[in-house]
């Protein structure tokens, strides 16, 4: 199996996005996006899935957040669907359930080829500093779109908004590290009967 990296560049009217990553990295982040508690929950990410994220993002964020947190979710799951390539020899599914105080959160990935999310998180303020928790939906609905992932999302409790968020995105970083690992046993085969992915 070759390296497992890519950049994207992703320019729009309302955002110009870059990510690389490496998924047999380290959890090392480089950060420049304009949106401090997003960067901190790509940390998470990039920590608990030992994936190496680079992003750098200028948004319209003088209207708000929410084209640069969609665009950054959007660019993140086009640079992990071309770094994984054909997907030959990964354990395709991954699952992760992570507590943080009173807050536990469980997410679950396919990496299907068939884009699709269920996502059911109730936060008890809308806002994380002034972080509109609306947006982690946006982010993850784009991540699964251009992964080509099914992704589901559940946190099972929480009163405290801030544990919420964290939970989802520690376990979400969990399961992609778990279904994009190499599987010795399964060689170099694709991990469906189908056999496409």
């Amino acid at each position: 199996m070759g390296q497992r990296k890519a950049t994207v560049e992703r320019n729009t009217l309302e955002t110009r996005i870059t990510v690389t990553v490496n998924l047999d990295g380290s959890g090392a982040t480089d950060m420049d996006t304009g949106v401090p508690f997003l960067e901190h929950m790509l940390d998470q990410i990039a920590r608990h899935g030992l994936i190496d994220i680079a992003v750098k993002a200028k948004g319209d964020l003088h209207i708000d957040a929410h084209h640069t947190v969609e665009d950054i979710g959007i660019t993140i799951g086009q640079a992990i669907n071309q770094a994984v390539g054909d997907k030959r020899g990964i354990r395709r599914y991954g699952h992760a359930y992570v507590p943080l105080d009173e807050a536990l959160s469980r997410v679950v990935i396919d990496f299907s080829g068939r884009p699709g999310m269920e996502y059911h998180a109730a936060y008890p303020r809308a806002r994380i500093g002034d972080f509109d928790v609306d947006l982690i939906h946006e982010f993850f609905q784009g991540f699964a779109n251009h992964a080509m992932t099914t992704l589901h999302i559940d946190c099972l409790r929480g009163d405290n908004a801030h544990h919420v968020a964290e939970t989802i995105f520690k376990a979400f970083g969990r399961a992609v590290r778990m279904a994009l690992e190499v599987d010795e046993r399964l060689g170099d085969a694709l991990p469906s009967t189908k056999g496409h992915l």
